[in-house]
């Protein structure tokens, strides 16, 4: 599968095709709702929370009995991982798949994210919402805003210092980087509760996050510290958050990366936007859950209420749908598309060398 290079100019407003597009869509809908698919799961998602449950306290009993031995980072590698799962669930109840109440979804998905993560939910979802709203659309998505990795030409070129030379081969140092992204997550968070910029909610909700938080991480480091020496209780943290960042990013990235980029402005009908800009990952009933459901990005997208287990069931439908009105419908293996996202940021970071050196002349260049 190719390197997509498209990006969607800006076109007049309300075109035939967008109105078409709004159409289509509605079609898909009807039949999405005549086949149940937009059902709740509840019990599906209680049995998940009770094995995630279990698997966590499992861990810290292990961290008890061997907390004294090196083989104690063996659970906080597993810890990583439950609190990617737990992380999937808020991210679940934020878009109301888990209960048919709205404030259930909400205390939930800040009960769980907050207190069993140690992410904002306030935050995420000020921040989520906003790139399920214009997924890969510049200037309006904000998982494609530049950070430490730039993911547009235009924001590579102005990169200076270390960051320029980072750039030039962020595609090979992005994997390796997202062992630093759960304590980034976990930064960002705090920073967010304490200052409110980018968080959606009130000052008392944003209160009761800071009290969620303290609580979390006192009880996680109270008991880490406790029970291991010092040594081991910062190589456990420093194990647990690199499986984190890296289970997290390595769940989030394939989805978009790589895929089309929409200019600022470009007018795009609701059912194109979603799907040429999302990319599925194949793997059948163990990506479903190593992933949480985000292996179906355009079913994600286009129905972002329905509960985990019915994306599956509405690939086929989607993929017909795609296929009836002429839009690509993308999906690839999971290791591939780390291939195509890593190719990308390469490809996108030729833009931080130097401008008056053209890439495919050097290459040709006797050494």
């Amino acid at each position: 599968m190719a390197i997509s290079s498209t990006m969607y100019r800006r076109t007049e407003p309300r075109s035939a095709e967008a109105r078409s597009g709004v159409s289509t869509y509605k079609d898909l809908l009807a039949q999405v709702k005549a086949a149940g698919l937009l059902e709740r799961r509840v019990g599906f998602y209680w049995t998940v929370f009770g094995v995630l449950v279990g698997v966590a306290v499992l861990a810290w009993a292990t961290v008890v009995i061997f907390g004294h031995s090196w083989f104690a980072l063996i659970p906080a590698g597993v810890l990583g991982i439950v609190f990617t799962q737990f992380a999937f669930l808020s991210h679940e109840a934020a878009h109301r798949q888990i209960f048919a109440s709205r404030r259930w979804n909400d205390e939930a998905g800040r009960i769980v994210g907050v207190f069993f993560v140690g992410l904002s939910y306030s935050w995420w979802m000020n921040k989520h919402n906003r790139h399920h709203g214009n997924p890969n659309t510049i200037g309006k998505d904000p998982d494609i805003e530049q950070d430490t990795v730039s993911f547009i030409e235009e924001d590579a070129v102005k990169r200076r210092g270390f960051l320029r030379l980072l750039t030039r081969v962020q595609g090979w140092a992005f994997f390796p980087l997202l062992t630093l992204e759960g304590a980034n997550l976990h930064w960002l968070s705090v920073r967010a509760v304490v200052t409110g910029e980018h968080v959606k909610g009130t000052a008392r909700g944003r209160a009761f996050e800071g009290v969620l938080l303290l609580a979390r991480f006192g009880l996680y480091f109270w008991a880490v510290f406790a029970f291991m020496p010092f040594g081991i209780a910062v190589a456990f943290v420093g194990v647990q958050l690199a499986v984190f960042g890296i289970m997290m990013g390595g769940a989030f990235a394939p989805n978009h990366k790589g895929m089309p980029v929409i200019a600022e402005g470009a007018r795009i009908d609701f059912f194109s936007r979603q799907v040429r800009t999302s990319r599925g990952i194949t793997g059948g009933f163990w990506a479903d859950h190593l992933l949480g459901g985000l292996n179906h990005q355009a079913e994600h997208h286009l129905f972002p209420s329905m509960a985990r287990p019915n994306l599956r069931h509405a690939k086929a439908l989607v993929k017909a749908h795609c296929e009836q009105h002429g839009v690509p419908y993308t999906e690839t293996s999971l290791l591939r598309s780390y291939g195509i996202v890593v190719q990308y940021l390469n490809r996108v970071g030729l833009a931080a060398r130097d401008p008056f050196v053209c890439p495919m002349v050097a290459s040709l260049r006797l050494h």
